[in-house]
Formats: structure tokens, sequence, C-alpha cells
């Protein structure tokens, strides 16, 4: 028996998840896919080298077929990145001709030298009116909300010229030496807006009725096909369940999947959403797995394979995904940015070693769609493999981190991983800081995975852990470095009645250990400031915990599947009794600065729980009375029981001006380094680099 063939304890345990799946022409290793994320990479001078790392490492790790980022199969379909003069820079996001075929070369050699075994299939992506260049074009000249350009409307000939593009850019990837390509027709790019009667205004053979609809894709698919064969796989994306009022019924789902599978499309995936939706569908509020059912009933219209995917980030929930007949196979883009050996450590039972997603979309998500280079929160190397490398050290060293938050975790376990000697000091009873208060708002529970993941690699790396242990200065002369990650306490403003009996903190809010009245001012909008909204507007349980209830809260039928899922569903806000007001000095919009993908998910939400959000705010003074401010220049009390203070920060680092003035080898790392927001994902990336470094 191989090594390949060595059956594994995780392979019983997740047996469907290791159980491969025979195309005919060509076989999956197993169920699992990295599912399709852009990175950022494909729009860097460097990119296809450093794609080469970061997929090959994921290829390494297990995953039975990786799904690229979107490659855009013309200029007019993606992102075009030009000179002074005009001339195309980087091609990597593009693939049309010979000279960008070498480029993607590199990558394909690169993943089939780490895994002879994965497929590799790069995603045509033509975005359509979504399209970040002035040569947008769609169906209609029909401006999408989130879109940067009116885009022009394709006549007889752009049409053609758009199928023979999708053809061409499928015949150059088997030429670039991947294995397949996924056809996007989901999302709000081209091949979608087809589909739907807003976005698709026609009145000739490409619109009207939905067999007419349909026709775009179809040709698009059927043509890719001729151009490559029939010894390559073609996954065709549809948007199941698109969220959107007016979009598409059931019956043109189903019939769409049925039509796709005549025409020769190997697998159907499955997607929820456009992106100008009013739902969530990957934030961590949403319940694990949540989408699934709508797959399932997918995969009872085809005999072809179906990919589910969204929210599924753990061996276990895979597994059960697949043994509810719910897909064939199960997508995970983000599980595969957290952890590049997910499916290598599920497949040897060590699943509890998994660094898990937990949603954030901090660092992914929200870097893609701010024209950043993409990685993870919980994971800096992710698209940065071969800038930050955790080799093993040459000279050993002790090391104490004080202070196991985010970021002492984080230097903790990297330099434990590459050979220093590490003690890990702090105070509290467990480890985590600030996450242990992430974790108790309604949604955030994915927290509890990351502090399971660093209470096992505290174990697996040998670390010395000393809770309810405060260090000081000189418990600290035995080590040859020391690292200070002491963190941050709550900055208390500056104003009369600061200390009356309705101010109270909102540590002790997040705790539960000071009583919230029915009237109720938040002192901050920052994301402390939502989340403590959030907790004390909500009333039952939580959505991310329960898909009955993130349903009535979006406003989504799972059940009868109206229109896009939602048209006519009115959502059902299940809101504590309070009247709160969340209130900010800056006179900025509250909530502008949260993350770009999340941000509106959190604003929407208290607004229907009817928070009072109000900006440009001077706090004076708190007494009996309630809250004194002064609101447009004008002065006003809120008769307010309770005001919760989150008015941002203050650094703890009177333990690192002890050491370095007695000249001590020490170095200052997260909230005690900057505590001006927090900021976990900054803080975990700063102390990897420096525990990588020493």
């Amino acid at each position: 028996m191989s090594a390949a063939e060595k059956i594994l304890p995780g392979h019983a345990k997740y047996a469907r998840l290791f159980t491969p799946l025979d195309l005919g022409h060509t076989v999956i290793k197993n169920r699992s896919i990295m599912g399709s994320m852009h990175t950022g990479l494909e729009e860097l001078p460097d990119g296809f080298e450093r794609m080469a790392a970061y997929y090959a490492e994921r290829a390494a790790g297990g995953v039975g077929m990786i799904i690229t980022g979107g490659i855009a199969p013309n200029p007019e379909g993606g992102m075009t990145v030009k000179d002074a003069d005009g001339a195309e820079l980087f091609a990597a996001s593009k693939l049309q001709n010979d000279k960008e075929v070498a480029g993607h070369a590199i990558v394909t050699k690169a993943v089939h030298d780490a895994a002879p075994d994965c497929k590799f299939v790069m995603q045509i992506l033509h975005m359509g009116p979504l399209a970040y260049n002035d040569l947008a074009v769609a169906p209609s000249p029909v401006k999408s909300r989130i879109g940067a350009f009116a885009p022009a409307e394709l006549d007889e000939a752009g049409i053609e010229k758009q199928i023979a593009d999708h053809a061409n850019c499928a015949a150059m990837a088997k030429k670039a030496g991947y294995d397949g390509v996924e056809i996007i027709g989901s999302a709000g790019y081209l091949l979608s807006t087809f589909l739907v009667k807003k976005t698709n205004q026609r009145t000739d053979k490409w619109g009207g009725s939905y067999e007419n609809r349909m026709r775009f894709p179809l040709e698009v698919a059927e043509r890719c096909r001729e151009a490559v064969g029939d010894d390559f796989i073609i996954v065709f994306r549809i948007a199941a369940m698109d969220m959107l009022q007016g979009g598409m019924s059931w019956h043109e789902v189903a019939e769409l999947a049925r039509e796709l599978e005549k025409v020769g499309v190997s697998m159907i995936s499955t997607h929820f959403t456009w992106h100008e939706s009013a739902v969530p569908t990957i934030a961590t509020m949403v319940p694990r797995a949540a989408f699934t059912s709508v797959t399932g009933r997918v995969r009872q219209e085809v005999s072809i394979p179906v990919i589910t995917s969204n929210r599924i980030n753990t061996p276990e929930v895979a597994e059960t995904v697949l043994a509810d007949g719910e897909a064939d196979l199960v997508s995970m883009a983000r599980p595969m940015l957290a952890d590049s050996q997910f499916m290598a450590k599920a497949a040897e039972d060590r699943a509890d070693e998994i660094n898990t997603c937990i949603a954030c979309n901090q660092a992914c998500l929200d870097h893609t769609f701010g024209g950043k280079t993409t990685s993870c929160l919980v994971n800096p190397r992710a698209c940065h493999e071969t800038l930050l490398t955790y080799e093993p050290t040459q000279a050993a060293k002790t090391i104490a981190v004080i202070g196991a938050g985010p970021a002492g975790l984080a230097y903790a376990t990297v330099a434990a991983e590459r050979g220093h000697k590490v003690t890990l000091f702090d105070a509290a009873d467990e480890i985590g800081g600030q996450f242990n208060l992430a974790k108790l708002v309604p949604g955030k529970e994915e927290f509890y995975e990351t502090l399971r993941y660093y209470g096992k690699m505290i174990e697996k790396l040998g670390i010395e852990l000393k809770l309810n242990t405060r260090a000081e200065a000189d418990m600290l002369s035995d080590f040859e470095h020391v690292v200070v990650a002491t963190g941050i306490s709550p900055r208390v403003p500056d104003i009369e009645g600061i200390n009356h009996e309705k101010a109270v903190s909102y540590v002790d809010v997040l705790k539960g250990n000071k009583p919230v009245g029915k009237r109720v001012a938040i002192m901050g909008a920052g994301g402390i400031g939502f989340d403590v909204a959030d907790t004390i507007s909500h009333d039952g349980l939580s959505g991310a915990l329960d898909k009955a209830v993130f349903a009535k809260e979006w406003g989504v039928d799972f059940d009868n599947h109206p229109r896009g899922g939602v048209t006519g569903v009115e959502p059902e806000v299940a809101s504590a009794d309070r009247e709160i007001f969340l209130m900010q000095r800056k006179e900025t919009n509250v909530g502008k600065g949260l993350g770009k993908t999340t941000g509106w998910t959190h604003r929407l939400t208290l607004q229907r729980r009817g928070v009072k959000m109000m900006n440009a705010i001077d706090y004076r003074k708190i007494d009996d009375a309630g809250l004194h401010i002064t609101a447009n220049g004008q002065p006003d009390i809120l008769d307010v029981d309770t005001v919760i203070i989150c008015a941002g920060q203050e650094p703890l680092r009177d333990l690192y001006d002890t050491l370095e003035s007695n000249g001590v080898s020490v170095e200052l790392v997260g909230g005690a380094y900057e505590a001006a927001e927090l900021d976990a994902k900054a803080a975990i990336k700063q102390a990897s680099e420096m525990a990588a470094a020493i």
C-alpha cells in the first residue's frame, strides 16, 4: 500500500468527506474543494510566483480540488491595470493569449508538483457591470448599485465576442495546465445579469422569456465544452438562491441546472447571493451550512455532481452536509486561507489542530473589495507565503511572553514552532484576552474556535503556560528575551459624573457583571460600541446558532423559495425591549469605519431594532437626570438609566517601560503597542512577523 493509499484515522471518521469522486475521465481524490477567492495577487507584478506558492501549499495540504480566484476572459471582463501610457501592465487576472498562458503555467506546475492528485481548476470570471474598468458591458445598460461604471449594452456582435472569449479562455486554461475551469454565472457578474429581468431588459432572442434569458450562459457553457473536449472539468456556478427582490424563482434555478447538464457541464456549484443583496451569506452572523438545503434541492434535479458552499468551516460540518445528501462536494474557500493543512489534519484525526475560519472577513473579503492583497486574520501567512516564513531557528532562546491575548498567543505559538523555548504569562484564569469578550457577542461565537486552536497549540508545542500570574519585572531576569503583549485598558473619559452609578464599562456589560436599564446611551460607536449595541438590543438565540432565527431576521424563506428566496418576505426583528442611543464624537456617519463587507449588516441590524445613531456629539456630564450632551450645537439631556462607556482604549505598557529602562531585551506588541482601535488582525500579523524574525 502506497503512502497515498494509507487509511488514516480521519478517513473513517469523515468517511464521506474522504470518498473519491469518479467523473469518468478523471477522479477527484476526496470531496473537498478550496473554493474560488480572488486574492489581489492576480494583479501584482510578481503575482504568478506568489500564487504558485499560495496554491501549492494548499494542494500539499490534501484538498481534493482547488478553484482559483477569478480570471477574466478579456479586458472588459475584469480589472485592467495600466501604465501612464495606457498599456496593460499585469495580466495575471486575465487569460486570453499564449503570453498569459506562460504565466499561468508557473502556477499549475507548482500545484501539480506539490500534489499530482489535486485537481486545479481556473475560474473564468467576467464581471460584467461590476468590472473595474470603463469597458464594462452587460445585456442592458443597467448600472449596478455597487458598480463603478455604467455598462454598455451588448449588441449581437458583442454577445458573440463574449461567448467566443469565454471559449478561448477555457482553451487557454487547458493549454496552461489546468485540469478544468469554473464558469461563474452568479453574484451579479455578466452571465447572471442575463438571467434576471431587472438587469436583462432586452426584447431580442437574448431577453424576454426565461428560455431566451438562459440562452447566453448556456451558449457560453456549450462553447467552452466544444473548445476543451470531453476530458476536461467544467464547473458552472449558479445563484441557487440569489437573495434579490424579484430574483430567480426556484423553477428557473432548477431549469437552468437541468439545461446546463444537457450542454455538457461536469458539475454544478451553488452560490447564494448577488454582491448587492441585502442579506448576509458569509459573515460570522450566518449559521454554519445555512444554505446547503438549497443545494440539496438542486441536487435532486440533475445527475451530475453538485457542490455546496458558504459557512462550512470544520470537517464535522462538511461530513454532516455530505451525509445528509445535500451535496456531492463541499467548497471551503476561507477555511483554506485560515489553515492550508485543513484536510491533512482532518485525515489524521487532528481536527482540534485546525486553525478555524471565524468568518470575520476582515483580512480576506474586506481586503479584496478594498483593493488590497487578501490575507487572513487568524493566519497572516495566507497569500504571503513567500514573504512570511516560519523557518526553524538556528539559535533557540528562552522567551517570556506577557499576555495571552491575540498578539501574545500568536507570538508564543510562532516562536515555539520555530524552536524557541517559550513561557506565556497571563493574569487571567484563561487565555484569550479581548477574544473572551468578542465571543460573548451574538453572532461572534466562532471566536471560541480560535481559542480552542491556540489552547491546542500551546499544548502541542510545549509552551509553558502560567495563568493567574501577573508578571513583574523581577520575575523575568532568567529569560533571554521578553515580549510584552499586555494589551489595553478601557479609556475613561474625563467628564463630570463619570463615576456616577449610571456609568458602566463595556467590559462589565459584555461579561454580565452590571445590570443594563431600559433606556441606554452608548458613548462610542466604533466596533466595540456596535458589539455592545448588538448585544443589549438582541433578544433570544443568535442567528449564527440557529438557521430559523437567521431566516426570520433577514427575511429569507428557505422552505418555499420565492423569487430570490426573499421576495415578499419581511424580516422579523427579535429585539430587546430597550431604547438605545449609539453615539460618537466624530462628524462622520456612524459605523463608517466598520468592515467593508460586513459593516452594512451591523448598521442595518441596529436600524431595524430601532437603535438611534447620533454623530457629532459632545458629552458634558452624567448625573441623576441622565447623559448631558450637545448635539448639533444644542444642549440636550438623554433621560437614560445606563450609560455604557465605549470610549476607546489605553495601552498597558508600564512593564515594557520598566524592562526597557533596565536594559532588558524586550519588544512591545499588539494593543500594548497601538491601542487606538482594537484590531486583532493587526495584532496577530505584527506578532507573527516579529516571532518569525527573532
